[in-house]
């Protein structure tokens, strides 16, 4: 599939950008060349190639879980402009 210069122009109207003539006939030839790379892709034998979500092992490195005292209330309120039943006072934003 190779894209023209008319389809590229409506995509940049579609994602409100504004381009000069010169990188719409850049964008269209890079757009091409991705496409090309795509198509060369597809050509590959994939039946015995499980889907990864990633090329590398990735894995998540959880802390363990542990109760610590935090800050004291009246440390953490030390520098509040306003206070209420010990908690930050803020003026009302949502109206009802």
């Amino acid at each position: 599939m190779i894209l023209s210069r008319e389809q590229v122009e409506q995509v940049a109207f579609l994602a409100r950008l504004e381009l000069t003539g010169e990188e719409k006939d850049k964008l269209t030839g890079h757009l091409n060349q991705i496409l090309e790379h795509f198509h060369k892709l597809q050509e590959l034998d994939t039946d015995d190639v499980e889907p990864t979500s990633h090329v590398i092992p990735v894995e998540n490195v959880f802390r363990e879980d542990k109760a610590r005292p935090s800050l004291p209330v009246e440390e953490a309120l030390a520098n509040a402009p306003e206070q209420q039943d010990n908690c930050f006072a803020v003026p009302r934003i949502v109206e009802t």
